[in-house]
Protein backbone atom coordinates (compact mmCIF):
# COMPACT_ATOMS: atom_id res chain seq x y z
CA UNK A 1 0.00 0.00 0.00
CA UNK A 2 3.34 2.30 0.29
CA UNK A 3 4.20 4.17 -2.92
CA UNK A 4 6.80 5.74 -1.68
CA UNK A 5 10.17 5.31 -3.73
CA UNK A 6 12.67 2.20 -3.36
CA UNK A 7 15.08 3.82 -1.58
CA UNK A 8 15.21 3.61 2.15
CA UNK A 9 17.41 5.75 4.57
CA UNK A 10 19.19 2.66 5.83
CA UNK A 11 20.08 1.04 2.76
CA UNK A 12 23.54 0.95 2.80
CA UNK A 13 23.59 -0.47 6.61
CA UNK A 14 24.48 -3.68 7.50
CA UNK A 15 22.63 -5.28 10.66
CA UNK A 16 23.56 -8.86 12.89
CA UNK A 17 20.46 -9.40 14.74
CA UNK A 18 21.13 -11.84 17.18
CA UNK A 19 17.67 -11.65 18.95
CA UNK A 20 14.84 -13.30 19.31
CA UNK A 21 10.73 -13.44 20.83
CA UNK A 22 9.69 -9.41 20.69
CA UNK A 23 11.74 -6.54 21.48
CA UNK A 24 14.83 -7.19 19.50
CA UNK A 25 12.98 -8.27 16.28
CA UNK A 26 10.61 -5.76 16.51
CA UNK A 27 13.59 -3.16 16.61
CA UNK A 28 15.48 -4.63 13.62
CA UNK A 29 12.44 -5.08 12.05
CA UNK A 30 11.91 -1.85 11.66
CA UNK A 31 15.59 -1.22 10.64
CA UNK A 32 14.84 -3.30 7.78
CA UNK A 33 11.85 -1.63 6.94
CA UNK A 34 14.09 1.54 6.01
CA UNK A 35 16.59 -0.73 4.14
CA UNK A 36 18.80 -2.14 6.21
CA UNK A 37 20.48 -5.16 5.18
CA UNK A 38 18.99 -7.20 8.69
CA UNK A 39 20.86 -11.12 8.55
CA UNK A 40 18.97 -12.63 11.56
CA UNK A 41 20.88 -15.43 12.99
CA UNK A 42 18.33 -18.35 14.41
CA UNK A 43 19.64 -21.30 16.04
CA UNK A 44 19.23 -24.77 14.36
CA UNK A 45 15.55 -24.98 15.80
CA UNK A 46 14.60 -21.58 14.68
CA UNK A 47 13.47 -18.45 16.54
CA UNK A 48 10.94 -19.46 19.35
CA UNK A 49 7.96 -17.21 17.50
CA UNK A 50 8.34 -19.52 14.15
CA UNK A 51 5.82 -22.03 16.18
CA UNK A 52 3.59 -19.28 17.76
CA UNK A 53 0.47 -19.18 16.91
CA UNK A 54 -1.62 -17.75 14.89
CA UNK A 55 0.14 -20.49 12.29
CA UNK A 56 -1.19 -21.33 8.96
CA UNK A 57 -0.19 -24.21 7.51
CA UNK A 58 2.68 -24.24 9.80
CA UNK A 59 3.98 -20.74 8.84
CA UNK A 60 3.72 -18.55 12.33
CA UNK A 61 2.25 -14.45 10.94
CA UNK A 62 3.62 -13.41 14.35
CA UNK A 63 6.84 -14.67 13.37
CA UNK A 64 6.24 -13.07 10.12
CA UNK A 65 4.97 -9.30 10.99
CA UNK A 66 8.26 -9.06 13.48
CA UNK A 67 10.55 -10.56 10.73
CA UNK A 68 9.75 -9.65 7.42
CA UNK A 69 12.01 -8.21 5.00
CA UNK A 70 15.26 -9.67 6.91
CA UNK A 71 17.74 -12.64 5.84
CA UNK A 72 17.75 -15.97 8.10
CA UNK A 73 20.71 -17.77 8.44
CA UNK A 74 21.55 -20.60 10.78
CA UNK A 75 24.30 -20.88 12.99
CA UNK A 76 24.86 -23.26 15.92
CA UNK A 77 26.84 -21.16 18.12
CA UNK A 78 27.30 -24.16 20.31
CA UNK A 79 30.04 -25.18 17.99
CA UNK A 80 33.11 -23.35 17.25
CA UNK A 81 32.72 -23.29 13.81
CA UNK A 82 29.36 -21.42 14.53
CA UNK A 83 30.94 -19.12 16.85
CA UNK A 84 33.53 -18.19 14.10
CA UNK A 85 31.34 -17.76 11.31
CA UNK A 86 29.03 -15.12 13.70
CA UNK A 87 32.08 -13.79 14.71
CA UNK A 88 33.07 -12.93 11.31
CA UNK A 89 29.93 -11.44 10.53
CA UNK A 90 30.11 -9.18 13.93
CA UNK A 91 33.28 -7.52 12.40
CA UNK A 92 31.46 -6.81 8.28
CA UNK A 93 28.14 -5.51 10.18
CA UNK A 94 27.55 -1.87 11.12
CA UNK A 95 24.96 -2.70 13.77
CA UNK A 96 23.97 -5.51 15.86
CA UNK A 97 21.34 -5.97 18.43
CA UNK A 98 21.37 -9.22 21.23
CA UNK A 99 18.59 -9.43 23.90
CA UNK A 100 20.45 -12.73 25.68
CA UNK A 101 20.89 -12.41 29.25
CA UNK A 102 23.43 -10.40 30.19
CA UNK A 103 26.70 -11.79 29.58
CA UNK A 104 25.72 -14.55 27.19
CA UNK A 105 26.99 -12.62 24.22
CA UNK A 106 30.69 -12.70 25.85
CA UNK A 107 30.41 -16.21 26.33
CA UNK A 108 29.52 -16.69 22.32
CA UNK A 109 32.36 -14.67 21.49
CA UNK A 110 30.25 -12.14 20.01
CA UNK A 111 30.14 -9.62 23.24
CA UNK A 112 30.86 -5.38 22.36
CA UNK A 113 34.29 -5.71 24.33
CA UNK A 114 35.13 -8.67 21.37
CA UNK A 115 33.09 -7.44 18.42
CA UNK A 116 35.11 -3.18 19.33
CA UNK A 117 38.36 -5.34 18.38
CA UNK A 118 37.95 -6.21 14.87
CA UNK A 119 35.24 -3.75 14.18
CA UNK A 120 35.93 -0.09 16.13
CA UNK A 121 32.92 1.35 14.45
CA UNK A 122 30.21 -1.33 15.34
CA UNK A 123 26.76 0.13 17.01
CA UNK A 124 25.98 -2.55 19.20
CA UNK A 125 22.83 -2.55 21.16
CA UNK A 126 22.21 -4.94 23.98
CA UNK A 127 18.34 -5.30 24.92
CA UNK A 128 17.35 -6.71 28.22
CA UNK A 129 14.87 -6.72 30.76
CA UNK A 130 16.52 -5.18 33.42
CA UNK A 131 19.96 -3.71 32.21
CA UNK A 132 23.36 -5.15 32.07
CA UNK A 133 24.54 -3.71 35.16
CA UNK A 134 22.98 -3.68 38.91
CA UNK A 135 21.59 -6.34 41.31
CA UNK A 136 18.55 -7.66 38.80
CA UNK A 137 20.84 -7.75 35.78
CA UNK A 138 20.32 -11.07 35.71
CA UNK A 139 16.96 -12.05 36.36
CA UNK A 140 14.83 -13.16 33.53
CA UNK A 141 12.09 -11.07 32.08
CA UNK A 142 9.48 -10.70 30.05
CA UNK A 143 6.89 -8.51 29.24
CA UNK A 144 4.76 -9.22 31.76
CA UNK A 145 7.53 -9.49 34.43
CA UNK A 146 8.34 -5.92 33.62
CA UNK A 147 4.99 -4.84 33.68
CA UNK A 148 4.56 -5.85 37.14
CA UNK A 149 7.52 -5.13 38.32
CA UNK A 150 7.78 -1.46 36.92
CA UNK A 151 4.41 -0.69 38.92
CA UNK A 152 2.67 -0.11 35.84
CA UNK A 153 0.57 -2.68 36.69
CA UNK A 154 -0.81 -1.42 40.17
CA UNK A 155 -1.37 1.54 38.14
CA UNK A 156 -3.94 0.35 36.33
CA UNK A 157 -5.38 -1.13 39.55
CA UNK A 158 -5.48 2.04 41.26
CA UNK A 159 -7.49 3.44 38.20
CA UNK A 160 -10.26 0.50 38.47
CA UNK A 161 -10.83 1.61 41.63
CA UNK A 162 -8.50 -1.54 43.54
CA UNK A 163 -8.75 -5.31 43.55
CA UNK A 164 -6.86 -8.14 41.65
CA UNK A 165 -3.96 -7.03 38.77
CA UNK A 166 -5.99 -7.33 35.52
CA UNK A 167 -4.75 -10.63 32.79
CA UNK A 168 -2.47 -9.36 30.17
CA UNK A 169 -1.47 -10.83 26.47
CA UNK A 170 -0.50 -7.30 25.18
CA UNK A 171 3.68 -7.11 25.63
CA UNK A 172 4.22 -2.96 26.10
CA UNK A 173 7.33 -3.64 27.25
CA UNK A 174 9.07 -5.62 24.49
CA UNK A 175 6.94 -3.19 21.82
CA UNK A 176 8.50 0.11 23.67
CA UNK A 177 11.95 -1.39 24.80
CA UNK A 178 12.44 -2.18 20.77
CA UNK A 179 10.88 1.32 19.46
CA UNK A 180 13.82 2.47 22.10
CA UNK A 181 16.45 0.39 21.09
CA UNK A 182 15.54 1.57 17.19
CA UNK A 183 15.56 5.43 18.34
CA UNK A 184 18.78 4.82 20.51
CA UNK A 185 20.28 3.11 17.23
CA UNK A 186 19.51 5.85 14.94
CA UNK A 187 21.12 8.32 17.57
CA UNK A 188 24.36 6.31 17.69
CA UNK A 189 24.25 5.90 13.89
CA UNK A 190 24.10 10.08 13.52
CA UNK A 191 27.08 10.21 16.24
CA UNK A 192 29.02 8.06 13.94
CA UNK A 193 28.59 10.05 10.82
CA UNK A 194 29.84 13.22 12.81
CA UNK A 195 32.42 11.53 15.43
CA UNK A 196 34.02 8.05 13.30
CA UNK A 197 32.95 6.32 16.59
CA UNK A 198 31.24 3.36 17.03
CA UNK A 199 28.76 3.16 20.43
CA UNK A 200 27.65 0.37 23.34
CA UNK A 201 23.73 1.08 23.71
CA UNK A 202 22.29 -0.89 26.86
CA UNK A 203 18.70 -0.97 26.75
CA UNK A 204 16.25 -2.31 29.88
CA UNK A 205 12.61 -2.94 29.53
CA UNK A 206 12.10 -1.38 33.06
CA UNK A 207 13.39 1.28 32.08
CA UNK A 208 11.25 1.60 29.25
CA UNK A 209 8.46 1.14 31.39
CA UNK A 210 9.21 3.63 33.71
CA UNK A 211 9.32 6.34 31.22
CA UNK A 212 5.53 5.71 30.35
CA UNK A 213 4.73 6.43 33.56
CA UNK A 214 5.01 10.03 33.73
CA UNK A 215 2.37 10.98 36.08
CA UNK A 216 3.15 8.14 38.14
CA UNK A 217 6.63 8.50 38.22
CA UNK A 218 6.05 12.00 39.88
CA UNK A 219 3.32 11.48 42.00
CA UNK A 220 5.09 8.75 44.07
CA UNK A 221 7.58 11.66 44.60
CA UNK A 222 5.07 13.84 45.82
CA UNK A 223 1.77 11.93 46.69
CA UNK A 224 -1.83 13.79 46.59
CA UNK A 225 -5.29 13.17 47.57
CA UNK A 226 -6.43 15.35 44.63
CA UNK A 227 -8.22 13.01 42.21
CA UNK A 228 -7.44 13.02 38.71
CA UNK A 229 -8.88 12.28 35.18
CA UNK A 230 -9.51 8.64 34.86
CA UNK A 231 -10.97 7.96 31.37
CA UNK A 232 -13.32 5.47 31.59
CA UNK A 233 -15.72 3.49 29.13
CA UNK A 234 -18.95 5.03 28.75
CA UNK A 235 -21.79 2.43 27.98
CA UNK A 236 -23.96 2.87 24.83
CA UNK A 237 -26.75 0.48 23.28
CA UNK A 238 -24.41 -1.52 21.30
CA UNK A 239 -20.95 -1.56 23.80
CA UNK A 240 -18.96 1.15 25.01
CA UNK A 241 -17.64 4.85 23.68
CA UNK A 242 -14.17 7.13 25.69
CA UNK A 243 -14.44 10.59 25.52
CA UNK A 244 -12.36 13.33 26.62
CA UNK A 245 -13.36 16.52 27.74
CA UNK A 246 -9.85 17.84 28.71
CA UNK A 247 -9.72 21.09 28.16
CA UNK A 248 -12.56 23.65 29.16
CA UNK A 249 -13.53 24.17 25.49
CA UNK A 250 -13.74 20.29 25.36
CA UNK A 251 -16.25 20.35 28.46
CA UNK A 252 -18.14 23.28 27.57
CA UNK A 253 -18.50 21.42 23.98
CA UNK A 254 -19.66 18.33 25.27
CA UNK A 255 -22.02 20.24 27.85
CA UNK A 256 -23.93 21.84 24.79
CA UNK A 257 -23.68 18.40 22.68
CA UNK A 258 -25.75 16.28 25.16
CA UNK A 259 -28.43 18.99 26.07
CA UNK A 260 -26.63 20.13 29.37
CA UNK A 261 -25.35 23.24 29.10
CA UNK A 262 -26.19 24.76 32.70
CA UNK A 263 -23.61 22.36 33.65
CA UNK A 264 -21.16 25.01 32.16
CA UNK A 265 -21.89 27.08 35.47
CA UNK A 266 -22.30 23.99 37.75
CA UNK A 267 -20.12 24.78 40.68
CA UNK A 268 -18.74 20.79 40.29
CA UNK A 269 -17.38 21.11 36.60
CA UNK A 270 -17.50 24.70 35.91
CA UNK A 271 -13.80 24.99 36.13
CA UNK A 272 -10.78 22.61 35.64
CA UNK A 273 -9.57 22.26 39.81
CA UNK A 274 -13.69 21.16 40.65
CA UNK A 275 -14.67 19.21 37.67
CA UNK A 276 -11.37 17.00 37.94
CA UNK A 277 -12.24 16.31 41.69
CA UNK A 278 -15.84 15.42 40.78
CA UNK A 279 -14.72 13.57 37.64
CA UNK A 280 -16.55 10.42 38.40
CA UNK A 281 -19.38 12.34 38.96
CA UNK A 282 -19.74 14.05 35.38
CA UNK A 283 -18.48 10.64 33.64
CA UNK A 284 -21.68 9.15 35.47
CA UNK A 285 -24.39 11.87 34.03
CA UNK A 286 -22.64 11.58 30.83
CA UNK A 287 -23.32 8.02 30.92
CA UNK A 288 -26.66 8.64 31.40
CA UNK A 289 -27.07 10.38 27.90
CA UNK A 290 -24.54 7.64 26.03
CA UNK A 291 -26.38 4.82 27.31
CA UNK A 292 -29.79 5.79 25.54
CA UNK A 293 -27.64 5.81 22.24
CA UNK A 294 -26.07 3.69 20.01
CA UNK A 295 -22.38 4.03 20.18
CA UNK A 296 -22.32 5.22 16.36
CA UNK A 297 -24.71 8.04 17.41
CA UNK A 298 -22.48 8.68 20.70
CA UNK A 299 -19.83 9.07 18.15
CA UNK A 300 -20.71 10.61 15.41
CA UNK A 301 -22.54 13.66 17.87
CA UNK A 302 -19.67 14.53 20.05
CA UNK A 303 -17.21 14.53 17.53
CA UNK A 304 -19.26 16.78 15.72
CA UNK A 305 -19.68 19.17 18.30
CA UNK A 306 -15.76 19.57 18.44
CA UNK A 307 -15.72 16.59 21.75
CA UNK A 308 -12.73 13.84 21.65
CA UNK A 309 -14.69 10.61 21.23
CA UNK A 310 -14.68 7.08 19.54
CA UNK A 311 -16.45 3.91 19.83
CA UNK A 312 -14.66 0.86 21.33
CA UNK A 313 -13.23 -1.23 18.41
CA UNK A 314 -12.19 -4.67 17.86
CA UNK A 315 -8.75 -5.06 16.26
CA UNK A 316 -9.99 -5.76 13.10
CA UNK A 317 -12.06 -2.93 13.04
CA UNK A 318 -9.35 -0.77 13.63
CA UNK A 319 -6.95 -2.04 10.78
CA UNK A 320 -9.70 -1.99 8.34
CA UNK A 321 -10.65 1.74 9.44
CA UNK A 322 -10.88 4.50 6.75
CA UNK A 323 -7.92 6.47 8.04
CA UNK A 324 -5.59 3.76 8.35
CA UNK A 325 -6.85 3.02 4.74
CA UNK A 326 -6.28 6.33 3.36
CA UNK A 327 -2.48 6.56 4.99
CA UNK A 328 -1.67 3.23 3.68
CA UNK A 329 -1.00 1.95 7.50
CA UNK A 330 -0.59 -1.71 6.71
CA UNK A 331 1.41 -3.58 4.03
CA UNK A 332 0.80 -6.99 2.65
CA UNK A 333 3.73 -9.36 3.52
CA UNK A 334 4.16 -13.52 2.43
CA UNK A 335 5.58 -16.39 3.65
CA UNK A 336 4.96 -20.01 1.67
CA UNK A 337 1.96 -20.27 2.38
CA UNK A 338 0.07 -16.60 1.61
CA UNK A 339 -0.48 -13.09 2.25
CA UNK A 340 -1.31 -11.05 5.32
CA UNK A 341 -0.98 -7.40 6.39
CA UNK A 342 1.19 -6.37 9.38
CA UNK A 343 1.08 -2.28 10.30
CA UNK A 344 4.00 -0.12 9.27
CA UNK A 345 6.46 1.52 11.52
CA UNK A 346 4.46 4.65 13.11
CA UNK A 347 6.16 7.08 10.85
CA UNK A 348 6.07 8.22 7.60
CA UNK A 349 8.74 9.91 5.36
CA UNK A 350 7.55 11.00 1.84
CA UNK A 351 9.78 10.47 -0.79
CA UNK A 352 11.53 7.13 1.52
CA UNK A 353 10.31 3.64 1.67
CA UNK A 354 9.34 2.74 5.09
CA UNK A 355 7.33 -0.17 4.84
CA UNK A 356 7.59 -3.35 5.81
CA UNK A 357 9.32 -5.76 2.89
CA UNK A 358 6.77 -8.12 2.18
CA UNK A 359 9.26 -11.08 2.49
CA UNK A 360 8.90 -13.51 5.44
CA UNK A 361 12.37 -15.55 5.45
CA UNK A 362 12.13 -19.41 5.89
CA UNK A 363 14.85 -20.78 8.44
CA UNK A 364 18.05 -20.14 7.14
CA UNK A 365 17.42 -19.80 3.65
CA UNK A 366 20.29 -17.02 3.14
CA UNK A 367 22.88 -19.11 5.52
CA UNK A 368 25.18 -20.29 2.33
CA UNK A 369 24.60 -17.18 0.63
CA UNK A 370 25.99 -14.70 3.32
CA UNK A 371 28.34 -17.18 4.42
CA UNK A 372 29.75 -17.13 0.68
CA UNK A 373 29.63 -14.05 -0.22
CA UNK A 374 30.65 -12.18 3.59
CA UNK A 375 33.18 -14.58 4.55
CA UNK A 376 34.54 -16.52 2.08
CA UNK A 377 33.04 -19.68 2.69
CA UNK A 378 32.72 -22.89 0.69
CA UNK A 379 28.65 -23.97 0.82
CA UNK A 380 30.19 -27.01 2.81
CA UNK A 381 31.74 -24.92 5.48
CA UNK A 382 28.49 -22.48 5.61
CA UNK A 383 26.00 -25.82 6.21
CA UNK A 384 28.83 -27.01 8.35
CA UNK A 385 28.14 -24.19 10.33
CA UNK A 386 25.00 -24.27 10.56
CA UNK A 387 25.07 -27.64 12.10
CA UNK A 388 24.01 -29.47 8.96
CA UNK A 389 20.47 -27.60 9.41
CA UNK A 390 20.26 -25.98 6.26
CA UNK A 391 20.24 -28.21 3.47
CA UNK A 392 21.59 -28.35 0.13
CA UNK A 393 19.84 -26.38 -2.88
Amino acid sequence: MNSAAPHGPLDAIRVLDFTNMLSGPYCTRLLADLGAEVIKVEPPAGDHNRSRRPVRNGYSSFFGHLNCGKKSIVLDLKTAAGRDAAAGLAAKSDIIVENWRPGVADRLGVGYAQVVQTNAGVIYCSISGFGQTGPNAQRPAYAPIVHAASGFDLAQVDYQGGGRPANTATFIADVFGGMSAFGAVQTALYNRKQTGKGQYIDVALMDAMLNLLVYECQEAQAPTSEKIRVYQPLKTLDGYVVAAPTSQKNFEQLARTVGHPEWIQDPRFAKTRTREANWSELMGVIEQWTQTRSGEECESALLAGGVPCTRYRTVDEAMNDAQMQARGGMTRVKDRVGEYWVPNAPFQMPGLHTAPRPHVPELGESTVEVLVELLGYTPQQARACSGDAVPAH
